[in-house]
């Protein structure tokens, strides 16, 4: 079925016809909706610095250790109400410049909280302190609430087996039915699996982000056709570059696991057309999000929700997964990975779902003794500790990659088919900086080169 343009908004059009809905909303509840009611008096930002749990320490230490830093936004409205958000500071869909507190001070926080320009920290606080104000929770601004309870996932980055299996386990002690990680040839994902699998029934499911390592369908096959023997394997994201649609629509066709796509690339227009995968990873700002799953919901594709930060983030995703039709794959928010809790409760996932809350605003309220626990300057820039990361085989085969000031790193290096195809038996690990001239030999060495093989030391 090949979906027309015109059967899905555009930005500015969602937009106003999103606002009319959330002024709607706001009349029902007896609130005038007046610019003084709304009017923002002041925005603060506040930095602070979250630690993972230990599980997650030493697998985020290896490749992201930078989504410890979070901003949190509060806006407070000429009526003394106050909104809070959240943006992971290195690690967001839209960061709130000072431009755009500057822009949004004074203004009607009404008329602007659907500006995706706002940034993820200030349009969620934006969102909040309008649903506190008028009384409402945020899901009756977005739309009419179709879901009393929305799916949650667990979240952690690849790992060994044994972590695998052990954050599986915690998972399920805590109500979650479903974990979703990255598959990388650095680690072998047939034992990530095996182990995993071994300890949960077969309705806890397990999704598997490839970021397109797998490269072509032709490699790609036998490994996903290896994973879909366990009945946990559920979901596979992006197993090969989405712009592949020949090929995804192969993968698709050849293997009961679903696939999934970021929303956007192909076009979902061709998504549809082609059946190259089967739903969508969504995120970004409320417009965006809403616009998608208006797409989705006319096509019954399924929706993956994937807003990403701490308790604060995970609260405004619920309000989404309520009123999106289609949002029925466990949305991923990764607020887990965290020692504290930034909420004064937690969000309860019983039998993997969480209740869409109908407080007013985000349903929840801001720990105030945690954030000033937590609070830390701003950083100037992202940081970027020294990294040697260590990636062993079984026949003794070694190598040694270590940071080079991008992000993604590890998988530019996979990417040029630096690393050995998913060969069995991988374990990767963190090298610690020991202080030796060794340590920092190998260090810059593999910085200059990118990955560095034992054998050539």
């Amino acid at each position: 079925m090949l979906v027309s343009r015109r059967h899905f908004l555009s930005g500015a059009v969602a937009a106003t016809g999103l606002l009319q809905f959330s002024r709607a909303a706001i009349a029902r509840q007896g609130v005038v909706a007046s610019e003084k009611h709304f009017e923002i008096a002041d925005i603060r930002r506040t930095t602070v610095r979250m630690e993972f749990r230990e599980v997650p320490r030493r697998n985020m230490d290896r490749e992201i250790p930078h989504w410890r830093y979070a901003e949190i936004c509060e806006v407070r409205l000429k009526c003394g109400i106050v909104g809070v958000g959240e943006t992971l500071s290195f690690y967001t869909w839209g960061a709130t410049t000072d431009a755009a507190v500057e822009r949004a001070r004074g203004g009607s926080a009404v008329q602007l909280m659907w500006d995706d320009s706002l940034g993820a920290g200030l349009q969620m606080a934006l969102f909040d302190a309008v649903g506190r104000a008028a009384e409402v929770p945020v899901h009756a601004l977005l739309g009419t609430k179709l879901h009393q309870q929305t799916p949650l996932s667990w979240w952690n980055i690849d790992t060994s087996a044994e972590d695998m299996a052990a954050e599986c386990q915690e998972a399920l002690r805590q109500g979650y039915m479903s974990y979703k990680t990255k598959g990388r040839p650095w680690f072998d994902v047939f034992a990530q699996v095996r182990t995993a699998a071994s300890g949960l029934p077969p309705e806890f499911k397990i999704d598997m982000d490839f970021n397109d390592t797998l490269r072509d369908a032709e490699r790609a096959l036998p490994i996903l056709k290896k994973l879909e023997e366990y009945p946990q394997v559920d979901i596979y994201e992006t197993p090969i570059p989405q712009g592949d649609v020949a090929g995804n629509r192969r993968i698709a066709e050849a293997t009961r696991v679903k696939v999934a796509m970021h929303y956007g690339n192909p076009s979902p227009a061709v998504v549809v057309q082609t059946g190259c995968c089967d739903g969508f990873v969504a995120g970004g700002g409320a417009t965006k999000l809403m616009s998608t799953g208006r797409f989705c919901e006319q096509t019954g594709l399924p929706l993956w929700l994937q807003l990403v930060g701490s308790g604060v983030t995970a609260a405004f995703s619920l309000h989404f997964g309520g009123v999106l039709q289609q949002a029925i794959w466990p949305a991923v928010n990764c607020h887990q990975l965290y020692e504290r809790n930034l909420l004064t409760e937690p969000i309860v996932v019983s039998n993997g779902h969480a209740t869409v809350p109908d407080r007013p605003g985000l349903g929840f309220e801001l720990n105030r003794d945690v954030l000033e626990t937590l609070k830390v300057p701003k950083p100037v820039a992202r940081p970027e500790p020294d990294r040697l990361i260590e990636t062993a085989w079984p026949d003794g085969r070694k190598m040694f990659t270590a940071n080079n000031g991008t992000v993604n790193f590890m998988l530019e290096a996979a990417n040029q088919e630096r690393y050995p195809f998913f060969e069995a038996g991988a374990v990767t690990r963190l090298v610690p900086d020991d202080g030796s001239t060794a340590w920092r030999m190998l260090y810059q060495r593999a910085r200059a080169s990118g990955p560095v093989s034992a054998a050539g030391l």
